[in-house]
């Protein structure tokens, strides 16, 4: 028996994981970060990810990184916000940790601060929290 699932199906078109989905683009981020990453040893995660679960810790408030991860695996709308089926494996807890301190710390806040802008720049994301 086959069943048709789409995780875009199930993500209502006014929830805010979904238009942020529709609405970014972060593909700038490619430019920025491909120095950082080497073409051998583990996979790495991908930079978009990697600020998009950033972003969503920001936005849900959670610090821990594990506890990032195991949030995000439960929600449907976050699976879809990250490119994520239901059946994938999120990043490890531990990677996330690494490839935070892949970023020099000047560049790392640069691009969360233009991620977060683009947010708030889509009107999806109040301004007034980020300092």
């Amino acid at each position: 028996m086959f069943l048709s699932f789409r995780l875009s199906d199930r993500v209502p078109k006014y929830n805010l994981y979904g238009r942020l989905h529709e609405t970014l683009d972060l593909s700038f981020l490619y430019r920025y970060t491909k120095e950082l990453y080497g073409s051998t040893g583990n996979p790495s995660i991908d930079p978009v990810v990697f600020f998009k679960l950033l972003i969503t810790g920001y936005l849900e408030n959670i610090t821990s990184d594990r506890k990032l991860l195991e949030h995000c695996s439960m929600r449907m709308d976050v699976l879809y916000f990250l490119g994520y089926d239901l059946d994938e494996e999120l990043p490890w807890h531990s990677t996330v940790s690494r490839t935070r301190q892949l970023y020099p710390e000047s560049l790392f806040e640069k691009l969360f601060s233009k991620v977060f802008a683009l947010c708030v720049e889509s009107g999806m994301v109040s301004g007034h929290t980020h300092g």
